[in-house]
């Protein structure tokens, strides 16, 4: 595939997709229904830091700072989610939504590590180096098979950064879903197929490999999401990462992977690609679409 011909056909793929690749209405979300989770769905920007976990009861212990027009400063409990729970650690300092529910009660959704924090300044330097190169690699800023991946710096499912340097010397397999996707034949059959590679792999005695699933939705699919995503399905994570980060730096490593994604509404149109990157980060294979078999990239990581 050249560059020339990669947009045109990532585009026919795209218009072939289910439309309802992403959150549809659920039946009976009408009238007073609706006006109820509307209600549930107000959300403020919080910034505070993670003083006590309490696993029990699902709830972190915060402290946090003035939500300008809405509260002042002050310690809080928070109810979680059991993959947010799992990643919270006392003296964290967190940016996230705080949501009020119709009973009283306040949740988190949406936490990030704070934009003050070390690792999140990582993250922002890697996402504007990413910036920088896709810039400067213009209308050429799809990869080839032949050429090497673009670098990144993302969050993984246990909120640790990583750098794609870091993958360097193995092989990688990596693909791009989200976690919402409805469409059973789409991110649900990626992921599936991912885990029977992992298995296939290890039988096979591949011992080099790393498994890199990409979120297309970081909006949603913070490191807590994506650590449930992982845990409700029983994957094993010693090799497969599921990672996340700014919104910009995701665009650019689906701009220089070739993959299309399109919100219309709450619906996410997206096209499906699934690469091999060689030990020495260069683009060995690609496949487009659901339709190809773990069996096959378990040969081509044995092949010489």
């Amino acid at each position: 595939m050249t560059a020339n011909t990669a947009v045109p056909i990532a585009l026919a793929g795209l218009a072939l997709l289910v439309a309802a690749c992403g959150r549809a209405p659920a039946p009976g979300d009408s009238g007073a229904a609706a006006a109820a989770k509307a209600a549930e769905a107000e959300r403020h920007p919080l910034t505070g830091e993670i003083l006590r976990v309490e696993a029990e009861r699902k709830v972190l212990i915060v402290r946090h700072d003035e939500i300008k027009g809405y509260m002042p400063a002050m310690t809080m409990e928070f109810l979680v989610s059991d993959g947010d729970l799992a990643l919270a650690r006392p003296g964290q300092r967190i940016r996230a939504d705080l949501i009020p529910s119709k009973d009283g009660d306040f949740r988190l959704e949406r936490i990030w590590p704070d934009d003050r924090t070390i690792e999140a300044r990582s993250i922002a330097t890697g996402a504007l180096q990413l910036r920088q190169d896709t810039h400067t690699r213009g209308k050429n800023a799809y990869r080839e098979v032949g050429e090497g991946a673009p670098d990144f710096t993302l969050y993984d499912q246990e909120g640790r950064v990583v750098q794609g340097s870091r993958f360097r010397g193995r092989r990688i397999m990596m693909n791009f879903i989200f976690t919402r996707c409805p469409v059973p034949t789409m991110c649900p059959a990626a992921t599936a197929k991912m885990i029977t590679v992992q298995r296939l792999a290890r039988e096979a005695g591949v011992a080099d490999l790393e498994l890199v699933s990409i979120t297309l939705d970081p909006a949603h699919d913070t490191p807590g999401v994506l650590r449930e995503y992982a845990s409700v399905r029983g994957i094993d994570t010693a090799n497969f990462s599921f990672l996340t980060g700014p919104e910009g730096a995701i665009r650019d490593l689906l701009t220089q992977f070739g993959v299309i994604t399109q919100f219309q509404g709450d619906i996410l149109q997206h096209t499906l690609a699934t690469l091999l990157i060689d030990p020495q980060g260069r683009i060995a294979h690609r496949t487009d679409g659901s339709q190809w078999e773990p069996q096959d990239f378990v040969r081509r990581m044995k092949s010489p």
